[in-house]
């Protein structure tokens, strides 16, 4: 069977495995149609996710057809198209406790601690699965990336009245954008990618953009948007230690601060500047099984609009040669799927 291995950062082969076995209690068998390709993908190419172990078959952004279950199985059948919730949590730590299975002590997270969807089959607990009737394999497959976005958002307990900055408009940023919207915020982007930012405007419905040029002037074009208050909420999506050691500069006082992206190196700030601020900084990690069921539901009525997100499409087999453009930002990929059926 086929499936794609990084053997290490900047090494992707396609490599022939054994086909899965019969899943047992509680598991389905699915085929794999369509992949999505994020961040934390094109991080772990690069050698810069902290949680990617190698080798790995990558993956996790997944549309994908039931073929068998299990005993106990009882919300999907066979032939269900569906999406896929990556993060395989344990159900008995302290945060799985608490209902924070997103960060369950013991996560491991398709395509990233453990083998992911880059290949024809494979099987996975099907409490995992999400029914995604009236949505194309396509659109399945990034359900997740916007489930990120969501997340975020309800961290940062984002309202009607507030102005929310996400910084960095690449796919989990956008997703950002879509979540503020939804909720009735008023949406600033700033990022260093002018073609971007025209994205944005024309497809996103953002209110303001600004373009970084790392010169201070995005504070004074901020406090030009916000009637001199600055946001409410700063979302960052870069995955760049220097744009998320610069996010309190953006901030008004009392506002919030949400990391999305994860980074290696440290993150560095002065503190009097928080204190005076009284700002409240947050972390974001990954999402919520209520945050696949709301998107899919979005997406079938309407509500989201998934059309300009896919701009780039490559068959898995051509993957390896392919996948080094879509880690730069030049190429103009907003998100790139993979054809594996």
């Amino acid at each position: 069977m086929r499936a794609i291995m990084l053997e290490k950062p900047g090494t992707m082969s396609r490599i022939e495995i054994a086909a899965p076995p019969h899943p047992g209690r509680g598991e389905a068998l699915v085929k794999v149609h369509c992949v999505g390709i994020c961040g934390t993908d094109i991080s772990g190419y690069l050698g810069k996710m902290p949680f990617f172990s190698y080798p790995r078959i990558p993956g996790h952004e997944l549309g994908v057809e039931v073929l068998h279950v299990g005993e106990d199985v009882t919300h999907v059948s066979v032939g269900d198209r569906c999406s896929v919730e990556p993060y395989i949590n344990c159900g008995q730590c302290f945060a799985c406790h608490r209902g924070a299975v997103n960060c369950c002590e013991n996560l491991q997270v398709l395509g990233v601690h453990c083998d992911g969807g880059l290949r024809s089959e494979f099987v996975l607990p099907a409490r995992k699965l999400h029914v995604a009737t009236g949505l194309s394999y396509e659109q399945a497959a990034i359900v997740e990336t916007l489930a990120i976005g969501r997340h975020a958002v309800r961290r940062a307990a984002v309202t009607s009245d507030e102005s929310v900055l996400v910084i960095g408009a690449g796919p989990i940023g956008l997703s950002a954008i879509v979540f503020a919207k939804l909720f009735g915020a008023r949406v600033i982007v700033l990022d260093m990618q002018p073609s971007r930012l025209e994205f944005c405007k024309r497809h996103m419905g953002v209110d303001e953009t600004i373009e970084f040029h790392g010169d201070d002037s995005e504070i004074a074009s901020l406090r030009a948007v916000t009637d001199n208050h600055l946001p409410t909420v700063v979302i960052d999506a870069t995955g760049s230690p220097k744009s998320m050691s610069h996010t309190l500069n953006y901030a008004s006082h009392a506002g919030r601060i949400v990391y999305v992206g994860i980074v290696t190196s440290d993150i560095a700030f002065p503190h009097p500047l928080m204190h005076r601020k009284e700002l409240t900084l947050l972390a974001s990690r990954n999402a919520m099984s209520d945050d696949f069921t709301s998107i899919i539901e979005g997406i079938v009525t309407g509500r989201i609009d998934t059309r300009p997100w896919i701009t780039h499409r490559t068959p898995i087999d051509q993957l390896p040669e392919v996948f080094p453009s879509y880690t730069r930002p030049e190429t103009g990929v907003i998100k790139a799927i993979v054809d594996v059926s």
